[in-house]
């Protein structure tokens, strides 16, 4: 019986993760025809928290998560605030307008904004690559968002577009901030969660209400909350530990948004436009470029 290496954990901890992670346009919208999008937060967060305080129980971790509370308070509470409340409200609202095959390609943007909001906040130097990468991969957003009608710019949802890109923005900017995060992964995450459900759980009474959400409803959040919001990311974690070269785990991201168009299409009904497999080849093509014409100085200065 052959006994997986260090690098071969890491790929099995990362393929599991990135499955995880192409399922989840397809239940976001199964929810939101039960739930509305503060709805969803709430109880896919709950869910979540329930579920990051599990493993930190089974890793007999849980009494470091008071000792972080009292030291990272502040912190927390201004990340929780940001995720997973509001990028969720956002982005929700965004699958909420717009077809689930839209939002996810345009979502998979983050890390080129990521990238670009770094020049201002971080005082970074802008490169080639990132003004390539950006104009092919917004390229790739307007062949989405007007479905091939780029020229006509007409937009197949304004405020749907809005919303997902706006969510971008937020999902960059966090990890951003959590650069600078000295709390440990996981305990942080928690800490993030427990000071988001108050916000949610507000949020949601001055709003919609909690409702009476059907079984399918709660399904899909728990759904949403293990493999979106927690034990996914954990597993993430766990590959980009034991990995040898995290280039090779990071890799693995570019086969999720291809799945989801599967799921997508046989699970909720979607038909794919073919402006989206166009867009989401221009999109994955920009990254892609991005991370080449970045490797390809730094070879050459080796040499």
């Amino acid at each position: 019986m052959s006994v997986l290496t260090r690098q071969g954990k890491a790929y099995l901890y990362g393929l599991v993760a990135v499955l995880a992670w192409s399922t989840v346009a397809t239940a976001f919208k199964i929810s939101l025809k039960h739930l509305t999008p503060s709805q969803l937060v709430l109880y896919a967060s709950t869910a979540s928290f329930l579920v990051l305080l599990t493993v930190l129980t089974l890793q007999h971790r849980l009494p470091e998560l008071s000792v972080a509370f009292r030291r990272h308070w502040k912190r927390s509470l201004l990340l929780g605030a940001v995720n997973p409340f509001v990028y969720y409200l956002v982005l929700f609202r965004a699958y909420d307008l717009l077809p689930a095959q839209e939002a996810q390609a345009i979502n998979y943007t983050w890390a080129l904004t990521m990238t670009l909001m770094a020049i201002p906040l971080l005082k970074q130097t802008p490169r080639r690559a990132d003004v390539v990468a950006a104009l092919v991969c917004y390229l790739g957003v307007l062949v989405i968002a007007t479905r091939g009608e780029i020229l006509a710019l007409h937009f197949s949802n304004r405020e749907g577009l809005v919303y997902a890109l706006v969510s971008t923005v937020l999902w960059a900017g966090y990890w951003i901030f959590n650069a600078r995060d000295d709390r440990e992964p996981v305990i942080g995450l928690a800490l993030n969660f427990g000071f988001a459900l108050p916000m949610a759980f507000v949020w949601c009474l001055l709003g919609d209400g909690l409702g009476q959400p059907s079984l399918t409803g709660l399904l899909g959040a728990a759904y949403v909350g293990v493999f979106e919001m927690g034990l996914t990311f954990v597993a993430w974690l766990m590959a980009m530990k034991l990995t040898e070269s995290t280039a090779r785990i990071a890799n693995l991201i570019f086969l999720s948004p291809l799945l989801s168009l599967v799921l997508i299409h046989a699970v909720v009904g979607e038909t794919i436009y073919p402006s989206t497999f166009i867009g989401l080849a221009l999109i994955l093509g920009g990254l892609a470029l991005q991370k080449w014409l970045t490797r390809v100085p730094a070879a050459a200065g080796a040499a």
